[in-house]
């Protein structure tokens, strides 16, 4: 299909087994992956450097992320990363609108309430508000 994907991406079985379904079902040449760093993570229960220490920490898993992500995908896909602060589901849809990806392929827990049964609640708001078709991926 050579299209242009974006795949977030975490330390999840979830999000590895969306990153081998975008490789496997879509064939693409180019996929934008991008890593969120929820607001909580980097500022609750931290002030000031302690803070700062945090935020640089969850950078260097994220750039490790992307890194183990990169060898996945070989030399045959480009590869952009994108690393975003905020709510996860609506960095998710702003970056697909702001790179003009033509497909979003994710991972999904799928344990968020009754409402996430089938489809966790990240996935679910990405879906309802995405500008493109998305895929949902579950290991």
């Amino acid at each position: 299909m050579n299209e242009r994907l974006l795949v977030p991406i975490d330390d999840s079985d979830p999000a590895r087994a969306a990153l081998e379904e975008a490789t496997e079902l879509f064939d693409p040449k180019e996929i934008v992956l991008l890593h969120v760093l929820e607001l909580d993570e980097v500022t609750y229960g931290a002030a000031g450097a302690a803070a700062e220490g945090i935020r640089e920490e969850r950078e260097e898993e994220a750039r490790e992320l992307f890194d183990d992500a990169r060898r996945t995908l070989g030399d045959d896909v480009s590869v952009e990363t994108v690393l975003e602060t905020g709510d996860p589901s609506s960095v998710i849809v702003n970056v697909a609108e702001a790179k003009a990806v033509d497909h979003i392929v994710m991972g999904s827990h799928g344990r968020s309430g009754l409402s996430g049964i089938l489809v966790g609640s990240v996935a679910e708001n990405v879906i309802g508000n995405s500008p493109v078709s998305v895929t949902i991926s579950r290991p």
